[in-house]
């Protein structure tokens, strides 16, 4: 699919209703996430970002285990609503999990004592670079996408699950697959109560 970055910027948004049909190779999903992560733009070039690609039946383990710890906190007369979202996920073609390594977090906050507490921030500041930056790739490619935070509800289950480090911070879950309908129409307040120009 072959769009410009105005449009592609233009037509990502939140897809639900997905399944699990390829659009592309998983190489070429491979090469979206490697280019957004080498490039997207860090803190004093820390590159804190990582990242977990999940297809096949990881894909399916994380919803699984996601709905397992879900039932454990979310009263049962109202978890059908709740059991029928995370389906939606579990029927799409992969999740993307997005981590923010704190180690390297913490040894810039010793190294640059004066930037201590503005670290933190720049590394969240970052990450949403980051999944914007592939939310728009697999846009590109044709794939609808949503952006869910289970965390930190899931964090100890998919640590164990994907073998993930503990310095590792889980900070997004990006479901995505083959869209089955597009989204409603989206509504933008008048720009001029958001942008102000000055000469």
């Amino acid at each position: 699919m072959n769009k410009d970055f105005y449009s592609a910027i233009r037509h990502r948004r939140s897809y639900y209703a997905i399944d699990n049909t390829p659009i592309v190779s998983d190489e070429k999903i491979k090469e979206i996430v490697d280019f957004a992560v080498k490039y997207t733009p860090s803190a004093f070039n820390s590159q804190s970002a990582r990242v977990i690609v999940l297809t096949g039946k990881s894909h399916e383990n994380l919803w699984q285990l996601t709905k397992e710890t879900l039932q454990k906190v979310v009263p049962p007369d109202s978890f059908s609503s709740t059991e029928e979202k995370l389906a939606s996920f579990r029927n799409g073609y992969g999740t993307i999990l997005f981590f923010e390594d704190q180690a390297v977090i913490q040894g810039l906050q010793k190294k640059f004592e004066l930037y201590k507490e503005n670290f933190p921030i720049w590394s969240e500041q970052s990450s949403g670079m980051l999944q914007f930056t592939i939310w728009t790739g697999l846009e590109l490619e044709g794939f609808g996408a949503s952006l869910q935070h289970y965390n930190p509800l899931i964090d100890d289950e998919v640590k164990k699950e994907f073998d993930v480090p503990d310095t590792w911070l889980l900070r997004a879950q990006m479901p995505f697959g083959k869209p089955l309908q597009e989204p409603g129409e989206k509504e933008y307040p008048p720009l001029e109560k958001h942008i102000y120009y000055y000469q």
